[in-house]
C-alpha cells in the first residue's frame, strides 16, 4: 500500500476501482510525466448517489461530499496509469464542474470538497491551481464533475 492510500486509509477513505468511461475515451492518460484524468463522476460502486442541480435539488453541501468522491475517483484514475500514487510530485490543476441551478455562486465552496482531499491525502504535493465552473447539465444528470492534472516524479 502507498503511503498516499495509507493516508487515505486514515481518513476512513479507500481508492475506489477505476470508474469505466462512459463513451469513448480514457479514464487517464499518461504524457512523459503529467497524467491527466478525464472528468470524473462521484461514482459510488457504479452508481450515482445523488442527481440534479446544486442549489435546488441537491445541496451545496451534498455537493461538496459529491466533489470530494470524484477527487477520489480521479486519484484511483491516476494509479491505473502511474501505477503507484507515490509517484505523484504534484497535483498541478483540478478544473471542477458544478450542474448549477440559475442562482447558485457557490461553485468554489464546492469544488473545495475535492481539494481539500488532495491536500489531505497528498500534504503540500496536494496543493494546486483551479478552475471551479458552473454549468448547465453534466452527464448523468451529475451534480459535480472533476479532472486533474498530476505531474509525477520520473
Amino acid at each position: 500500500m502507498s503511503a498516499v492510500e495509507a493516508k487515505l486509509a486514515e481518513l476512513g477513505l479507500t481508492l475506489p476501482e477505476v470508474v469505466p468511461p462512459l463513451a469513448a475515451y480514457q479514464p487517464a492518460v499518461l504524457s512523459g510525466v503529467y497524467v491527466y484524468t478525464a472528468g470524473q463522476l462521484p461514482m459510488v460502486e457504479g452508481k450515482l448517489p445523488v442527481t440534479g442541480k446544486v442549489g435546488a435539488e441537491v445541496t451545496p453541501e451534498e455537493a461538496k461530499d459529491l466533489a470530494r468522491t470524484c477527487a477520489l475517483n480521479a486519484l484511483a484514475a491516476v494509479k491505473s496509469v502511474a501505477g503507484d500514487l507515490d509517484r505523484i510530485a504534484r497535483v498541478v490543476k483540478v478544473v471542477g464542474f458544478v450542474a448549477s441551478a440559475p442562482d447558485f455562486t457557490g461553485q468554489p465552496a464546492v469544488v473545495n470538497g475535492a481539494s481539500e482531499l488532495l491536500a489531505a491525502a497528498l500534504g503540500d504535493k496536494g496543493v494546486h491551481a483551479r478552475s471551479a465552473v458552473g454549468v448547465a447539465v453534466l452527464p448523468l444528470d451529475a451534480p459535480v464533475e472533476v479532472e486533474i492534472q498530476v505531474e509525477l516524479v520520473p
